[in-house]
């Protein structure tokens, strides 16, 4: 009974056999937890400037953050995958980490001003954007060059772990900090943590992770597009995660609800962004050791607790209640990004790697980047709750649709 809890329990870490891959996610862990510290802080500063200039609301304000986020990232993404699939990509992570790591920096410098121009935070917030559509294809398209490929599906379970575990701790984190100091020292740890990427990817044995090289054209920066639309199954994949993230983006928001519904301060708001990932790290860990039945249905099912769990957050008035609604997010996301992830990276071939990571940057980043957006204007309008419960309806609306009209989806049992 000992040996098979104990085969049992190494199973969940099988991929951190591989050292490369093990500095890959240590660096990661730390620099994300810097990032979603600055997140936090960002949307903080962004409400309170909002708040004393009467001449732009707080919700649309916050709103805003998401839209220079997503239009840096699509104008950018299809140009970083062709990249990430023409130079080492390791070399391409410290890259970005360094042009990420001097946003922080001007972040950090211009919230020491008396008041900081809000156009100055939204420039950096869509710089970093930038430097994250070149960042995130090399760090997905350089996972099944460090792991053997029946070891795929544990390496990014435990990609998701590492991501949720910072996401965390950096909003916990962030919130005390910002109560305590102020978000100026949030931005100075958030560009430190960069530096974790740059000395993880220098200790990497693994070199010359380029593909064959292929002219830069039109045609080849659409080839990520037109390989995910004429597959099916992850042509739905995409969509179904884009409209979910879409009308279910409530996290811009939760500086309104924790002081306009639930009369909280930063402490608690660094909770409720903390809450999804304590969720996520929860399901992600007890995924990564074993294999999902009927994933398909699984996948849609998963979809829907989120939108479920989505409407709660808009009518709740308790914050316990709250919290549990996040982490139920949470935990539905990441089933679903399980699964979502291991059917592209299994019928990706690898030279369209990197373009397949940035065609999925686009839905990921730019579902929730757009929501945000659109949530903030709606917000303006009817108020905070109203509009994500809306939000809430339309998701379950789009799951049903969804699981309707694709039957590939619904019958999908993976590998």
């Amino acid at each position: 009974m000992n040996l098979s809890t104990s085969s049992m329990n190494l199973s969940h870490f099988t991929a951190l056999r591989y050292r490369d891959f093990r500095l890959l996610r240590l660096g990661q862990l730390v620099s994300i937890t810097g990032t979603q510290m600055r997140n936090v802080a960002i949307a903080w500063q962004i409400y309170r400037l909002a708040r004393v200039d009467s001449s732009i609301q707080p919700e649309l304000a916050l709103g805003l953050i998401g839209l220079a986020r997503v239009i840096p990232l699509v104008v950018a993404a299809l140009v970083s995958g062709i990249v990430a699939d023409r130079v080492e990509r390791r070399s391409m992570l410290i890259l970005t980490s360094l042009a990420a790591l001097g946003c922080s920096v001007v972040l950090a410098f211009a919230a020491e001003m008396e008041c900081p121009p809000p156009a100055l935070i939204y420039a950096m917030v869509a710089l970093a954007s930038v430097a994250g559509a070149f960042e995130l294809p090399a760090r997905q398209a350089i996972i099944p060059n460090l792991v053997a490929p029946q070891h795929l599906p544990n390496a990014l379970s435990l990609n998701i772990v590492a991501w949720q575990l910072a996401t965390v701790i950096g909003p916990a984190l962030s919130g005390i900090l910002i109560a305590v100091a102020g978000v100026a020292l949030v931005y100075w740890i958030d560009a430190a943590s960069f530096l974790a990427v740059v000395v993880a990817a220098l200790l990497m044995r693994t070199r010359n992770l380029t593909t064959r090289a292929e002219p830069v054209s039109l045609q080849t920066a659409l080839a990520g597009l037109r390989f995910v639309f004429s597959h099916r199954l992850i042509a739905a994949t995409m969509l179904l995660d884009f409209f979910a993230t879409f009308f279910g983006a409530t996290s811009v928001l939760l500086p309104v609800f924790a002081d306009q519904v639930l009369r909280i301060g930063p402490t608690e708001l660094g909770w409720m962004h903390a809450a999804p990932s304590v969720g996520a790290v929860i399901a992600a860990t007890l995924l990564s050791g074993v294999r999902i039945p009927s994933q398909g249905m699984t996948l849609l099912a998963a979809v829907l607790l989120f939108s479920v769990c989505v409407i709660i957050i808009g009518v709740s008035r308790w914050l316990p209640l709250t919290l549990l609604a996040l982490a139920g997010m949470g935990a539905a996301d990441t089933v679903s990004m399980v699964i979502r992830s291991t059917i592209r990276q299994l019928l990706t071939p690898d030279e369209l790697r990197g373009r397949m990571v940035a065609v999925t940057m686009i839905f990921f980043a730019g579902g929730p980047q757009l929501g945000e957006t659109n949530i903030g204007f709606i917000a303006s309008l009817i108020g905070a709750p109203a509009a994500v419960a809306i939000g809430g309806a339309a998701c379950i609306v789009m799951v049903i649709g969804t699981a309707l009209k694709v039957r590939e989806l619904r019958q999908y049992d993976g590998p």
